[in-house]
């Protein structure tokens, strides 16, 4: 039973058929020549029928016939038909005349013939063979799928235990901080859906346009609090909320501002954001004031760099992506279509 456990299932069945045939041939040959006879005889068989089907369905079917070399496979096949017929017939005849030496098989061409004839029809159930391997391979790599396809889907679960517990705590610390801070309240409300857009909206294909600025001017909200001065952000939006796009598209350019180009020591910061719905298009821009560091970096970061990828696997070439660091002003400008 340890032998069975640790094989694959296909391996297991295979070896359940092969002891099937060999209990077969030994207990039909026993009666005939005895013990030692029937084993011997149930040896040789058992072999050559091994060699015949293996041969074809493990090495000259695979490699031969199904990469196109057919005449080759026909010329193999006929070899290992002719070779493994006259080896059986050689060692039954041998082992025949062992056995009955007063009724003995003669070792002619004739009667090793028969073996190779033989031999045809094994090789024939070689792919009948093929097929029922084929089969339980499928069958099994399906119950595979399955599987994981239900493991997949309670780990899904499970994960959504942790972001909603997450949320739900969130809600309970912004009710109190209601009463005491209310603008405290109000950045947590916007952290919390910040989490809640990366959990339910970003896995999607597309979200809407309201979804994904509400995510934009959230996540400004909340970088704005780690800037000591206060800054000027204009954020003019003129669009069809129910336009969608992919998720975390326009995110790229704002991120950007608030790493590159922003000085939080200085008071004089100026952000323009402009999305514009334009005949069937969708026309984002951001321009910010350069910095002394800023002025150093280069505009054609990662971040544009994956975002350009993006957006040619998304739309080809119908987009376009226009970054401008010239004078005192860096600008980013992208235009794509709308679904």
């Amino acid at each position: 039973m340890k032998f069975f456990n640790g094989m694959a299932t296909i391996t297991r069945l295979q070896w359940l058929v092969w002891i099937a045939v060999l209990f077969i041939i030994f207990f039909s040959s026993l009666p005939e020549g005895g013990f030692s006879h029937a084993c011997y005889y149930t040896a040789i068989n058992v072999s050559f029928y091994a060699i015949v089907i293996y041969g074809n369905i493990s090495f000259l079917f695979p490699r031969l016939y199904q990469k196109g070399h057919k005449v080759l496979y026909v010329i193999c096949a006929i070899i290992l038909l002719t070779v493994t017929g006259l080896s059986r017939g050689y060692f039954l005849i041998n082992l025949y005349n062992t056995y009955y030496p007063t009724m003995k098989e003669p070792m002619t061409l004739g009667n090793l013939m028969n073996f190779i004839v033989a031999g045809i029809l094994i090789y024939m159930l070689s792919f009948i063979f093929r097929i029922a391997i084929a089969y339980f391979e499928l069958k099994q790599q399906s119950e595979k799928i399955l599987a994981q396809k239900s493991q997949a889907e309670l780990n899904l679960l499970k994960s959504q235990v942790q972001p909603h517990f997450l949320f739900n705590t969130l809600n309970n610390i912004y009710y109190e901080a209601y009463r005491e801070a209310p603008r405290t309240a109000a950045l947590i409300e916007r952290l919390s859906d910040i989490m809640r857009y990366f959990v339910d909206e970003s896995p999607k294909d597309e979200v809407s346009l309201q979804t994904e600025i509400q995510f934009i001017e959230n996540y400004i909200a909340l970088e704005k609090i780690r800037i000591r001065h206060e800054t000027e952000i204009s954020f003019i939006k003129d669009y069809n909320a129910e336009a969608r796009i992919p998720p975390m598209l326009l995110m790229t350019f704002v991120e950007n501002i608030f790493k590159h180009g922003i000085d939080k020591s200085s008071s004089d910061n100026k952000v323009d954001i402009s999305l514009i719905h334009q005949d069937e298009y969708l026309l984002f821009q951001t321009r910010n004031r350069k910095h002394d560091k800023q002025a150093s970096d280069t505009p054609h970061g990662f971040g544009i760099q994956n975002l350009r990828k993006r957006l040619a696997l998304l739309y080809g070439a119908e987009f376009e992506l226009n970054i401008d660091c010239s004078g005192q002003y860096f600008t980013a400008f992208l235009k794509v279509p709308l679904s």
